[in-house]
Formats: structure tokens, sequence, C-alpha cells
């Protein structure tokens, strides 16, 4: 089940990007939209056992991730680039109706493309990122607000200069991605979990904690695919899309005050290092996901719910699958 060249990969031509997707399964279609710093295969234990309960499921690489296009612009890494991906990507199926599931920058993703083409995505998953109705300010006006109270900068305003970041992400990739998806995970303790915040004198990698042994639910196969395919793209592609965060906002203003009616899921960690600052988010996700059948937090699970709890994520979401 880990080994990713089990999987059927196909390729499609999608307004001028080549995505790559792996797609299993026959029935209604649900994808599945990967985070940062993850690929299609953070869904591997999903894509199965999805496609076994009667649905064609269809996990995409993002556009600057793994094997699909990489702009050369930092401008066509953004949200709303990405849910047009989506939807060419359904036409090129021949599908007009997705349950679409996201995690991280995928949460965005398919947060986005609820809200822009209801029409298509008739409910909505995300896991570990409960995102937010559109901010009355400019991304980059909440990290000042942050980084006054804790004179430290916040981690998506470091990322926010090309280069910086990856001059150090990219030197070591192995040890970089060990240490995020470690760091990030419920496996970490004390002072291995991730800090949210780079001190001044440090870089990204000293906000993270490179351990000794893989997690049991990370094993050394997984951790080659995503080096391999890391190593070969490097790190910037992805980090772009903070770079478009204020911009994808300047552009959102016709999305003030919407709420998403379809039916939706959100399923977060309990030991997620973030989840000090998207609590009251998750408090209040009613306000903005009217038709929200179920959120949980994961106990003992961190940013990576659906390889840290597989069989549990699966369930969870073959039960709103179910009740659609």
């Amino acid at each position: 089940m880990d080994d990713p060249h089990g999987f059927l990969h196909r390729f499609a031509e999608v307004n001028g990007m080549r995505i790559h997707y792996v797609e299993e399964g026959e029935g209604p279609l649900v994808v599945l939209v990967h985070g940062i710093p993850y690929l299609w295969y953070m869904w591997r234990r999903q894509i199965r056992a999805l496609a076994a309960a009667g649905y064609r499921v269809v996990a995409p690489d993002i556009r600057g991730f793994g094997r699909s296009g990489c702009p050369e612009r930092v401008q066509d890494c953004n949200v709303f680039d990405a849910v047009g991906d989506l939807v060419g990507l359904m036409g090129g199926l021949g599908e007009t109706s997705a349950v679409v599931v996201g995690h991280d920058l995928g949460s965005f993703v398919a947060h986005a493309a609820a809200q822009l083409r209801p029409d298509l995505f008739h409910a909505l998953a995300m896991l570990n990122t409960p995102v937010p109705p559109r901010e009355p300010c400019r991304p980059s006006e909440n990290w000042k607000k942050l980084e006054a109270e804790t004179g430290t900068r916040f981690y998506q305003h470091y990322f926010q200069t090309p280069g910086e970041a990856e001059r150090h992400m990219d030197a070591d990739v192995r040890t970089t991605l060990r240490s995020i998806y470690y760091s990030v995970s419920g496996s970490a303790v004390g002072e291995e979990r991730w800090r949210q915040f780079v001190a001044e004198g440090e870089n990204f990698l000293d906000t993270v904690f490179d351990p000794e042994f893989l997690p049991g639910w990370l094993p050394e196969i997984a951790l080659d695919y995503y080096v391999s395919e890391y190593s070969r793209t490097g790190f910037g592609p992805a980090l772009n899309f903070y770079r478009n965060r204020d911009r994808i906002w300047e552009q959102s203003s016709f999305l003030d005050g919407l709420k998403l009616q379809q039916p939706s899921l959100f399923i977060g960690g309990a030991a997620d290092p973030a989840l000090d600052r998207f609590a009251p988010l998750y408090d209040r996700l009613e306000s903005h996901l009217p038709n929200l059948r179920r959120k949980a937090l994961l106990e003992g699970v961190g940013h990576s719910a659906a390889e840290e709890q597989p069989e549990l994520v699966t369930g969870m979401l073959l039960a709103f699958l179910a009740d659609l």
C-alpha cells in the first residue's frame, strides 16, 4: 500500500499546465487535494479504501508539486489557479460533480473550489486546516500584529522572500522533510514540536526537530518518495503559494460574507502544533459552514491526520460520503 508505484498514475493538460494525478475506482467522484509539504501520496491509505467502497478517487499533485507542471512566475502558484486546475481536470475526466477533500494548502484549494463552483463541488471536507471566511484585512497585516506581540517572525511572513527559506530547506531535503513531518505530528513532544515563529538569527529549520528515528506511521519508503520528488522540484514552488496570500486576498473581495451551503466536514488533530492559533476558528466553524455535518479533533494526532491515523480518517470520510 505504501509503494507509490503501485497506483495508477495519469497526466492531463489543463489550463496550459501538465497535471499529474493518481486515479482508482469507479463511482461518484472524490477529489483529494494535498497540502504543504506533501503530495498526492499523503492520501495513499485513503485512495484504495475509498475506491473499494465504490468511489472514483482522484488525487492530483497541485501545480508546482511533484510530477505536475511548475509555473515559472511566482504569481501563478495560487489558490485560484489551483481551483481552475481541478475544474479543468474534472472536465477532462467527463465529471460534473464531486466531493472535494483538502488538507492544509489543499483545504484552502478545496474551500475555494466549493465557493467558486458550487455547481461542481457538492460537498467539502477539510483536514487539519479550518479555512476561515475572508479576513477583514490582508494576511500580512495579521502577521505584523502577531509579530508585534511575540517579537519574532510568523513563518508565513518568513517565507515571503523568494530564495531565503529555500536556501536552507533545499540544502538537505531529507533532513528538512523528516524534521517537518515529525515536528508537526502528534509523535513530537515538548521542545520537539514545531514553532510557528522564527526568531532573530534563526531560519525555518531552527523551528523543527530532526528525530533519530521515524515514527511508525511514516515508513522509510514514504520518506524516500517525498524526498525524491522534492529533491527534483525544491521547496520554492510550494512556498510561492504563501507568497500569493495577499494577492488572493485582494482578488477575493467578492467572496466577503459568503457562507458555504454544501454539506461539510472538518477533521483536525488535538496535538497539532498550530491548534492554539486555529482553535478559535474551529470553535466557530458553523458560522460560515452552516451545513457542517461534523467536526472533530483527534486525540494524539498532529498536522497529518490522514497519515497518522489513516483508518480513523478513512472511516470518518466514508461516513460523511455515505450521508450525502
